[in-house]
């Protein structure tokens, strides 16, 4: 299961994806959009926290994946992304990531 927040300084919102089940190579194509809230400064505190989830009844959800979008520690090719997003607005862009653990 893959859990989407969007943060800014406070959690703003949550989304949730479909539960990939009984797989070890889970594939996520699915379009997730946002409302942003723009300030004068645009959007640099803004960041967007990805995390894919390991889902197990018997013990706690375990985060194996992850990926952030704006911030202060956002680099390569999701900086690159975000940068795109700042750039076009109301335009859907479609980019792959790698996950970090």
């Amino acid at each position: 299961m893959s859990r989407y927040i969007c943060c800014t300084r406070t959690s703003a919102s949550q989304r949730e994806n479909a539960c990939q089940e009984r797989t070890l190579n889970p594939v996520f194509n699915e379009s997730f959009v946002f409302d942003l809230p723009r300030a004068d400064n645009g959007l640099a505190d803004i960041q967007l926290e990805f995390a894919l989830l390991d889902w197990d009844r018997v013990t706690k959800n375990e985060v194996i994946g992850r990926l952030t979008l704006g911030g202060p520690k956002c680099e390569g090719t999701a900086l690159h992304h975000w940068k795109e997003i700042q750039a076009s607005p109301r335009r859907q862009i479609a980019e792959w990531h790698k996950l970090k653990e």
